[in-house]
C-alpha cells in the first residue's frame, strides 16, 4: 500500500473518530487513558456476554451471563450476590456493592442481563463490521453493562474507586419482568432508597447524529376491557329490544379513547381486540380465542392495549377519563375496564435530573465533547430506573447503536470508549460531592 493511500486512510479515521481533549485534571486524564488502554478486553468482554444466549425466559443463560460478569465486580472489590428469582419465575438479579468512605454520594448503576431474543429466534451470534457490532442485546443492553465495567475498571486505575459508595443492580428480567411487579424489583427499590443518584445504562440516545441525555422516561401500563351484550340474530342489530352488541360497544369505546383521549407526551395502544358470541384470552393474555357467526349479535369482546404517561399525575387523569368513556354504554351493553397493578412506572423530568444533565455537560466540555441536549421522553420506553425515580437520576448511558428489540440489533463501538470516559469521570464527581442529610 503507498504512503499516499495510508495518509488518506489515517484522515479518513481521523474525521470519523473525533480525538477527545484530555481533561485538566490530572487523575481524570488517568482514567481517560486506562479507558483507552482497556478498548480490546472491552469489546471481547461484549462478544463473550453478546455470543450467550439470555432471554429473558432462557433463565440458565440469563444466570451465566451474571456469572460471567460477576469476577469483573469482585475483582475490584465489590461484595457480589446473586439474589435467585424463582418466585417470580425469572432467573435473578445480580448486585454487586463498593463501600467507600461512606462520606460522599451513593450513587447506583443500573443495568439488566436477558435480552429479548431466546433461544429460538434466529437471530444469535456476535458479527462485526469496523466499529459497527451486530447481535442479540449488543446495545440493549449488554454494551451498557460492559460501559460500567469498564468506567469502574478505569476509577480503580485512577485510585477515584476506593472512596467511592456504588451499587451496581443488573436485574435479569428487564424485558419480561416477573410477576408480581412489586416483588420482581424489590431489591431494585431497596437500592434506590439507599442511594443518592442513579444512573441507567441502556443505550444512548442519538438525534441526527448528535448525542442526547435522557433525563425522563414514560410510564408503561396494560389495561384490558370487556364488553358484554344481549345476543340475537342480527336482523334485529341495533334495534331498541336487542341493541348493538359486544364488538359495537368495544368499537365504541376504543374510537372515543382515539378522539378524546390525545393530550402531550401520552400515548395510548390497542394492541388486541377478540369478538364474537364467546371471546376468551389465554394464560398469558396474549392471544385468545373467539367464535362467533356473521348472523348473530356478539355477546362478549375483549380488548388489550397500553398507556404510556409522563407522570403520576398524568397516569391517574387519563385512567380516569378512560373510565368515564367506558362507563358510556351503548343501549344493552355493559363494559368494565382494568388496569394492570404490574406496569413500569414513569420517571418524570425533574429539577434534580436537569441539575444531573448539566454535571454531564461538565464532564462533556472538559472531555471536548459537544453539550447533550435534553432528549423527548417519548423516544425512549419503559424502563427500570423508573422504580427509583425518587432519586436524581439519567438515562441512556449505555452504548448508541440501532434496532433494539429486532434482528440486526447492532451497536457502535467508538461510543463504548466514549461513555465509559463520560461515567468514570461523572461518578468520581458525584462520589466526592459531600452526601445529603436525610
Amino acid at each position: 500500500m503507498s504512503v499516499r493511500v495510508l495518509l488518506a486512510a489515517a484522515a479518513a479515521v481521523a474525521v470519523a473518530t473525533p480525538v477527545l481533549a484530555a481533561p485538566k485534571d490530572a487523575t481524570e486524564r488517568r482514567m481517560v487513558a486506562a479507558v483507552e488502554a482497556d478498548s480490546a478486553r472491552n469489546i471481547k468482554l461484549l462478544e463473550d456476554l453478546v455470543r450467550v444466549n439470555s432471554g429473558t425466559m432462557n433463565l440458565a443463560g440469563v444466570e451465566r451471563v451474571g456469572q460471567m460478569l460477576r469476577p469483573e465486580f469482585e475483582q475490584l472489590g465489590f461484595q457480589v450476590t446473586w439474589i435467585p428469582m424463582a418466585k417470580v419465575g425469572r432467573a435473578g438479579h445480580l448486585v454487586a456493592t463498593h463501600k467507600g468512605s461512606g462520606k460522599g454520594k451513593r450513587i447506583l448503576l443500573i443495568g439488566h442481563l436477558d435480552t429479548v431474543f431466546e433461544p429460538d429466534s434466529p437471530f444469535q451470534g456476535w458479527k462485526r463490521d469496523g466499529d459497527i457490532v451486530e447481535g442479540p442485546g449488543v446495545g440493549d443492553m449488554k454494551g451498557g453493562d460492559v460501559v460500567i465495567v469498564a468506567a469502574l475498571r478505569a476509577m480503580q486505575a485512577a485510585g477515584t474507586l476506593k472512596n467511592a459508595d456504588i451499587t451496581v443492580v443488573l436485574t435479569g428480567d428487564e424485558e419480561k419482568p416477573g410477576e408480581p411487579l412489586a416483588a420482581a424489583r424489590a431489591d431494585l427499590i431497596a437500592a434506590g432508597k439507599a442511594a443518592d443518584v442513579a444512573l441507567d445504562f441502556e443505550g444512548l440516545s442519538r438525534r441526527n447524529g448528535q448525542d442526547v441525555g435522557s433525563i425522563a422516561r414514560r410510564s408503561s401500563t396494560s389495561w384490558t376491557i370487556r364488553a358484554s351484550a344481549k345476543s340475537g340474530h342480527s336482523s334485529g342489530v341495533c334495534k331498541p329490544s336487542v341493541g348493538c352488541g359486544a364488538i359495537y360497544e368495544l368499537a365504541r369505546i376504543v374510537d372515543e379513547f382515539r378522539r378524546e383521549l390525545p393530550e402531550p407526551n401520552l400515548t395510548y395502544n390497542v394492541g388486541m381486540i377478540l369478538g364474537g358470541s364467546q371471546a376468551e384470552l389465554n394464560a398469558g393474555d396474549t392471544g385468545g380465542q373467539a367464535s362467533g357467526k356473521p348472523n348473530v349479535i356478539a355477546a362478549t369482546a375483549i380488548a388489550r392495549g397500553d398507556i404510556r404517561t409522563l407522570s403520576n399525575e398524568q397516569e391517574a387523569r387519563v385512567r380516569a377519563k378512560m373510565q368515564s368513556i367506558v362507563g358510556r354504554h351503548l343501549d344493552k351493553t355493559d363494559a368494565q375496564i382494568e388496569f394492570s397493578d404490574d406496569g413500569y412506572p414513569p420517571m418524570a423530568p425533574s429539577e434534580g435530573n436537569k441539575a444531573l444533565l448539566a454535571k454531564l455537560n461538565e464532564v462533556n466540555a472538559d472531555l471536548g465533547l459537544p453539550q447533550m441536549p435534553a432528549g423527548d421522553p417519548a423516544d425512549r420506553g419503559a424502563g427500570d430506573i423508573s422504580f427509583v425515580a425518587f432519586v436524581d437520576g439519567l438515562v441512556g448511558m449505555g452504548m448508541a447503536g440501532e434496532g433494539s428489540h429486532a434482528p440486526g440489533e447492532t451497536a457502535d463501538l467508538k461510543s463504548l470508549d466514549r461513555q465509559a470516559k463520560r461515567t468514570a469521570v461523572l461518578v468520581t464527581r458525584l462520589s466526592k460531592e459531600p452526601r445529603p442529610k436525610r
